[in-house]
């Protein structure tokens, strides 16, 4: 009996490190992939007083001439730095909450996934939120008018000067707000959509696991799933994400005191800039993200959702 306890609890530990250090990986492959388009993203949101009046291509060309073809990837260490225990935390997580939630709500609950997929970000985003900012100070930040130097820099400056540990956590409230549907409907829409297409399209979508003892996506299906459940949350979240840049870049926009609460951050913020001004490259951004990002999910190394013969 205790044999089998001990073989139980390090199967759960081999379990938890491997989705964590996979989640890990799969979020730095997937940040680093679109980090053009993600600086980009932080400049129109906010406004940048050099780029506001372009869009998101005219963007890219003019970043490349006005500041080099690196500041690209302006902050995207700031953002390994980040992502790495974020995508793990989230990934590791979100198996906790849905089992979890499977034993509360029972395992055919699509409330179960929904719940599971919220928590899990709120959990990675509350550990890791203070990263979040340090980053999108960083990717703000054209060159020639850099505020900051780094990461330790950047992290000292806004605790010293603009009020401690709560300095760290500006915008966290529209974070959490838009995070709740947007981690939910992006596990629960790729779930669905994986069982979907297994079910009813196996020979073309579905390829056999090692122990071949049931079905897993293939590559292509996969990314199909994690593009499309990506795009889906973001949009109906991508409000609140305007509002979190610019609570959190406040300090650096010449109107900043206007975006310093949730209230006035959403209403200083037209309805249409919220919902189209960076949407569509958003939604392109968060296409190609997740689809990177699901397709070397943890559930590759650790576990099979498996349809039985």
């Amino acid at each position: 009996m205790e044999t089998a306890s001990k073989r139980n609890w390090f199967a759960y530990v081999d379990f938890a490190l491997r989705s964590f250090v996979a989640g890990g990986v799969a979020g730095m492959c997937a940040k680093t992939s679109v980090a053009p388009l993600d600086r980009v993203k932080i400049l129109l949101q906010a406004h940048n007083i050099h780029y506001k009046h372009l869009g998101v291509f005219k963007t890219l060309r003019h970043i490349v001439h006005k500041e080099k073809f690196p500041a690209l990837y302006k902050s995207n260490g700031a953002q390994m730095v980040r992502i790495f225990p974020y995508a793990a935390v989230q990934f590791m997580s979100y198996e906790q909450y849905k089992k979890l939630m499977t034993n509360l709500l029972g395992q055919q609950s699509h409330v179960s996934k929904l719940i599971a997929g919220s928590c899990a970000g709120v959990t990675a985003v509350t550990c890791t939120y203070p990263l979040d900012m340090v980053r999108a100070r960083l990717a703000f930040q054209v060159t020639g008018e850099h505020v900051y130097t780094g990461i330790r820099h950047t992290m000292r400056t806004i605790f010293h000067q603009e009020g401690g540990y709560r300095a760290l956590y500006k915008g966290f409230s529209p974070t959490i707000l838009g995070m709740i549907p947007y981690a939910g409907l992006s596990f629960y829409t790729f779930e669905r959509l994986k069982l979907l297409l297994l079910e009813h399209f196996p020979s073309w979508c579905g390829s056999t696991n090692h122990s071949g003892t049931g079905l897993i996506l293939n590559v292509p299906s996969k990314l199909l799933c994690g593009g499309f459940a990506g795009a889906l949350a973001q949009s109906i979240s991508y409000p609140f994400d305007v509002a979190r840049r610019r609570m959190q870049l406040a300090e650096m926009m010449k109107e900043g005191h206007k975006f310093r609460y949730v209230s006035c951050a959403i209403k200083q913020a037209p309805l249409v800039t919220l919902s189209a001004a960076c949407l569509g490259g958003n939604d392109f951004l968060t296409l190609i993200c997740n689809m990177i990002f699901f397709t070397f999910k943890p559930g590759d190394f650790c576990f099979v959702v498996e349809i039985r013969k």
